[in-house]
């Protein structure tokens, strides 16, 4: 008997559990907000720029295509079935607990960072110079709530990253 302004799916990860929120929310909810990520845009990279135009497709990562399988499931609910869905994109999303590292440790981020401190090696991805986007936890709660509630964004898909890409080298460098 509950219905809700808004729903939003932060740990979906797999199209049944997107299958079981759409049973659970169909007609309960104004707007379905799912959290996608960033890396399901097409790899290998086709342009540095990338927009929520550019094609999903991520033959690498399981996990992308999962969040892609997602994305169809929920948007085909939408198309289908007006299902108020809206779909968000983020990308490497950090603060200062969750510090942006390619690769952690067994125990976290913190054992890579003292390594650092330390001056020993660590692991970085490729040879530090590919392109990455990282976002401070507050710029993207604040392009999120703008998100929550607009009857603009159902239906459609947002990418919620910062405008700047970095190397992996000016990340671990800073």
């Amino acid at each position: 008997g509950m219905y809700f302004d808004a729903v939003c799916e932060f740990i979906g990860f797999v199209p049944e559990q997107v299958e079981r929120d759409y049973r659970l929310f169909k007609d309960k909810t104004k707007q379905y907000i799912y959290i996608s990520s960033a890396s399901a845009y097409h790899k290998p990279v086709r342009d540095y720029r990338i927009s929520e135009a550019t094609t999903l497709a991520n033959p690498y990562w399981e996990y992308s295509r999962k969040k892609i399988e997602c994305e169809d499931y929920l948007m085909k609910m939408y198309r289908e079935n007006g299902f108020p869905v809206t779909i968000v994109r983020p990308s490497h999303t950090y603060d200062l607990r969750n510090v942006p590292l390619a690769v952690r440790g067994n125990n976290g981020s913190w054992q890579v960072l003292k390594r650092m401190l330390d001056g020993k090696s660590v692991i970085i991805h490729g040879d530090g110079t590919s392109l990455w986007t990282i976002t401070w936890n507050e710029d993207f709660a604040k392009a999120f709530i703008g998100l929550l509630g607009n009857p603009h964004a159902i239906g459609e898909a947002f990418q919620i990253t910062s405008d700047e890409s970095v190397t992996w080298n000016q990340i671990y460098q800073s």
